[in-house]
């Protein structure tokens, strides 16, 4: 059953401040006209025997972000840590370094008081957990819930990340950019990172059930399995996740019990800004597939890459464009820290015109350069490349008895310049 105070909102609370210059707000009041209507960006933190990460988070976000994004931009802090005495202290220094974003109504912060919790004692251990891990998930699925359930009216995409993150320069503008390819289209979840629940992004008008399916199943397991369930029930079956991330973790300690966390995101730039178009197609090779690895997940931004068996001398891998594009640059990246052995060996990427009768290839080529070490990346191609390309046509030189993966293509055109 659903705790009382969640059914007709969050009985979270913006925190009291601490003493601010003369004229000051409360901490986290929106003033009039005041930001979020494109993004909220929702973290929720607590103590931690080793490390903290919070100041460093909120640096990020601010210092990656334009004062425009910032207009557009909202970040609420969830304090959400049993000791009322740290998360005061931790307002007071937040309030203090982040003044010009509180006052703003860039910044909120926000504590739901322990009361309108759930039992937290002898719950399910699931997963042989021992009770002190299942209390903490537990807990902290309760505390996202309570935060996501604040940030449902705020606006328009709520962006869900940690409290120990870097963020990417302009990552608001890289994920309006990356929206533009799915307008219209039925999404529930857009990944910006690989990483546990950060860099996901959801329209806030999910954002009540999320909360009550969180809250529903708050003892049964982790957050970020949670949020895959909530993704399938919700019918997108696949993971649609875009490359290069734009967040990446950074805590080196836990927040549980301080145990040491080396995660990293291999796919974070820190200057992700420029997210490819690669444009309407449709892929084609000669190439034996496996299994369900087929060539479209290399281009599109679904989960996944091709993998072929043992090309030859003279197998190809062609993009055919639905309307004729001007490029830029194009980058490819070949193999993977699983597999290293499978990547292209030796290769030339090639730009074609004149698309056969049949749609899956182009009758005349120019090369564009060859792949080094398994990678192709060129910039510049408008200037060598007048004309619009129909076709993108990887092709392999020299057989290998290693099988392929094409971990990715990336194509950006003029338009979006």
């Amino acid at each position: 059953m659903l705790p009382e105070a969640l059914r007709h909102g969050c009985p979270c609370s913006l925190l009291p401040p601490p003493p601010l210059p003369p004229h000051g707000q409360l901490v986290g009041a929106e003033p009039e006209g005041s930001p979020g209507e494109f993004l909220a960006v929702g973290l929720a933190s607590v103590r931690r025997p080793r490390g903290y990460y919070l100041q460093a988070t909120l640096q990020s976000i601010f210092e990656q972000s334009t004062e425009e994004e910032l207009q557009e931009m909202v970040v609420v802090v969830h304090l959400a840590d049993t000791d009322p005495g740290w998360n005061a202290q931790v307002a007071a220094d937040i309030a203090h370094r982040f003044t010009h974003h509180l006052l703003l109504g860039q910044l909120l912060l926000i504590h739901a008081p322990h009361e309108f919790y759930p039992t937290l004692d002898g719950l399910k251990r699931n997963y042989n957990d021992p009770e002190e891990r299942v209390r903490f998930r537990s807990k902290q699925n309760v505390d996202y819930a309570f935060l996501l359930a604040f940030a449902a009216n705020l606006s328009t995409y709520y962006l869900m990340i940690e409290d120990d993150v870097q963020c990417s320069k302009s990552f608001l503008t890289a994920i309006r950019k990356a929206l533009a390819s799915w307008e219209g289209s039925n999404w529930v979840t857009l990944e910006f990172s690989k990483l546990g629940y950060i860099g996901k992004l959801y329209h806030s008008s999910d954002l009540p059930r999320l909360a009550r399916f969180l809250l529903l199943f708050y003892q049964e397991m982790p957050c970020d399995w949670l949020l895959s369930h909530f993704r399938l029930l919700l019918t997108q079956k696949d993971v649609i996740r875009f490359k290069p991330s734009l967040f990446q973790h950074m805590g080196f300690y836990s927040s549980f019990q301080g145990t040491i966390n080396r995660l990293e995101d291999d796919d974070f730039e820190a200057d992700a800004l420029d997210l490819p178009d690669n444009p309407p197609a449709a892929l084609f090779t000669d190439i034996a597939v496996f299994e369900n690895y087929e060539p479209l997940k290399a281009y599109s931004t679904a989960e996944g890459y091709f993998w072929g068996k043992a090309p030859v001398d003279g197998s190809i891998f062609c993009i055919v464009f639905e309307q004729p594009a001007r490029i830029t640059r194009i980058r490819v990246r070949t193999g993977s820290i699983e597999r290293r052995g499978d990547f292209l060996h030796a290769g030339m990427l090639e730009l074609g015109w004149r698309r056969q009768a049949d749609g899956r290839d182009c009758s005349v080529y120019t090369p564009a350069g060859i792949f080094k070490k398994g990678v192709f990346e060129r910039q510049g191609l408008e200037k060598g490349v007048p004309d619009p390309v129909e076709c993108v046509r990887i092709r392999v030189t020299q057989g290998q008895s290693e099988w392929l993966i094409i971990q990715s293509i990336d194509i950006w055109t003029v338009s979006s310049t």
